[in-house]
């Protein structure tokens, strides 16, 4: 093969291949987070206006900040089934610990650190009962 073509078709066929082969497997699980997310950035808000406590924009960052969590959570397990069907009181845990910490960073301080632990255990709850299951992973 001539060296001129060599230089200019390789790298770009390896670049083709590295994308093609690290990015197509990571669409279903870049789904799965986005969805929960937005679970949890809504439970969230509605938690929030049910309680009259926070800003729309604080409590939608908390929920959301649980729904990453709990994703994220949601990737450790090691069985597949477990992977895909979560557990509940777990995830409100792990929701409720991360929008407490999450509401302690937006609020500088622990002024309502129980709501926030109670809007994120409804995130986790809203997200476990909305995704039990439909996860691709």
């Amino acid at each position: 093969m001539n060296p001129i073509l060599k230089r200019t078709i390789l790298p770009g066929l390896m670049a083709a291949s590295l994308a093609g082969g690290t990015l197509i497997p990571a669409e279903p699980a870049s789904a799965d987070m986005l969805r929960d997310i937005g679970i949890g950035a809504g439970t969230g808000v509605v938690s929030g206006a049910v309680r009259g406590r926070g800003r729309v924009v604080n409590n939608a960052v908390k929920g959301a900040a649980a729904g990453a969590a709990v994703n994220a959570v949601h990737g450790t397990r090691r069985r597949a089934k477990n992977r895909r069907v979560g557990n509940l009181g777990q995830d409100m845990a792990v929701g409720a610990a991360a929008s407490t910490v999450t509401g302690i960073i937006l609020n500088g301080g622990t002024r309502d650190s129980l709501g926030d632990a109670v809007d994120g255990a409804a995130a986790g709850a809203a997200i476990n009962v909305l995704t039990n299951g439909r996860r691709h992973r």
